[in-house]
C-alpha cells in the first residue's frame, strides 16, 4: 500500500508514463505520414527512372521559329510546366512515340499551366508538317519549332541522340530528363507533371539513370533495385 508521499510520485511517474507513451506513438503517427507523403510524392519519378532528375539547373532559353514561321521563345511558356520533346523524322523512334506525345498533350491540356513543346532538328518545315500529317493521322496538337542548325538541341542543350525529352518546371528549372523513347500516355508520367506543377518535387537526383539524394534508398525500395 503506498504511503501518502509515494502516491504523488506514482502518480506523475503514471503521468510521465502516459506522455512518453503517448509521444511515442505521435512520433510514430508523424513519421508514417511523413513516409506515406514522400512515397506519394517520389512514385512516379522513381518508377519512371528518369536519365536525369534534380532541381539545380536552369533550362537554357532560346527563341526558335515554329512550323508558321512565328517566334517562339522558352521564355514565353514561363509560369508553366514545359515537356520539351527533341526529335527528328529520320529517327525511328521518334516517329514511333509521337502519337503517345500527341495523346499526352491531349491529357494535360486540361491543367491549363502545362505545355507540350516539339523541337525537330530538321532542315524543311514542309517535310516535317507532311511527317507528322502522316503519323498522327489529324492536327497536330503541339507547337513545333525548328532547329534545322542545331544550335539549341545540340549547341544548347547538348543533344546528340533522339528522342530526348525535358520536363522543365514552372520557373525554368530543368527537373528530369528522358533519352530515348517512352511511353508518354501512361498514367506515371501525367503524374510526375502533376506533381511538378502542383510544386511537390520529389528529393531525389539521378544521374544515367542512378539515383542519389535523400530519395534514392526510396526508390530502390520501390523499384526493387
Amino acid at each position: 500500500m503506498a504511503t501518502e508521499t509515494q502516491a504523488p510520485f506514482a502518480k506523475y511517474a503514471a503521468y510521465a508514463g502516459f506522455v512518453t507513451v503517448a509521444a511515442l506513438l505521435v512520433f510514430s503517427f508523424v513519421s508514417t505520414s511523413r513516409d506515406g507523403e514522400l512515397r506519394r510524392r517520389c512514385a512516379a519519378t522513381c518508377l519512371l527512372k528518369p536519365n536525369y532528375a534534380g532541381a539545380n539547373r536552369k533550362a537554357p532559353d532560346f527563341e526558335l521559329t515554329d512550323l508558321r514561321g512565328h517566334k517562339v521563345s522558352l521564355s514565353g511558356y514561363q509560369g508553366k510546366v514545359v515537356v520539351l520533346n527533341f526529335w527528328s523524322r529520320t529517327c525511328g523512334p521518334c516517329l514511333e512515340e509521337m502519337p503517345d506525345i500527341a495523346e499526352l498533350t491531349h491529357v494535360l491540356k486540361p491543367m491549363g499551366d502545362v505545355a507540350v513543346v516539339t523541337v525537330s532538328a530538321d532542315e524543311d518545315a514542309e517535310q516535317v508538317r507532311q511527317t507528322l500529317k502522316s503519323i498522327l493521322k489529324d492536327d497536330v496538337p503541339f507547337p513545333v519549332l525548328m532547329d534545322p542548325d542545331g544550335k539549341v538541341v545540340g549547341g544548347r542543350y547538348g543533344t546528340s541522340m533522339y528522342p530526348e525529352t525535358w520536363i522543365i518546371d514552372k520557373r525554368g528549372v530543368i527537373r528530369a530528363r528522358f533519352d530515348g523513347q517512352r511511353e508518354w500516355s501512361g498514367p506515371a508520367i501525367v503524374e510526375l507533371v502533376d506533381q511538378i506543377r502542383r510544386g511537390g518535387f520529389c528529393p531525389v537526383e539521378a544521374r544515367d539513370g542512378e539515383f542519389t539524394g535523400d530519395g534514392a534508398k526510396l526508390c530502390e525500395s520501390m523499384t526493387g533495385g
